[in-house]
């Protein structure tokens, strides 16, 4: 029996070995734990790192090419309505022409005017004999009175 014994203090010292060298393993594998899973954390937050500067250079490439796209949309939107104005409006010689012209014009029309251009000149009757609208309240003029005055004058 003290054999018996001797073998069970044997095993139950090898147990309480056991059991501390499984408590030692136990905080090693949870020491080697807490490192990988620091070390993954640290990796993890380079690389986010990284994708966040490149996300800000392709943003900032995006804005830039917005911002080009913009002025280019612009450029042509101001563009081709000027090169329509310039080439369809007048220039301001052209202009100066066309109101030295309306001058000569009108001057020439109150001319005609002056000199019976104002003449009220129809076709009347089944012939279509040459007629003109005269005032009857006016005098008769000439030799045999067959002169009158045109209306207007």
């Amino acid at each position: 029996m003290e054999a018996a014994q001797q073998h069970q203090q044997q095993a139950q010292i090898a147990i309480e070995r056991l059991t501390a060298m499984a408590q030692g393993l136990d905080q090693v594998v949870r020491q080697e734990i807490r490192s990988a899973f620091a070390e993954e954390f640290q990796t993890l937050g380079v690389a986010s790192r990284h994708a966040a500067e490149a996300l800000h250079s392709v943003r900032r490439a995006a804005s830039v090419r917005l911002a080009l796209w913009a002025i280019a949309v612009i450029a042509a939107c101001s563009a081709i309505p000027a090169a329509i104005a310039w080439t369809v409006l007048p220039s301001r010689a052209e202009v100066a022409q066309a109101r030295q012209e309306r001058d000569e014009l009108a001057a020439t029309v109150a001319r005609l005017r002056e000199q019976g251009g104002a003449i009220d000149l129809r076709r009347c009757g089944s012939a279509g004999r040459l007629c003109v609208r005269v005032e009857r309240s006016g005098p008769a003029y000439g030799t045999h009175a067959d002169y009158l005055v045109v209306a207007g004058y």
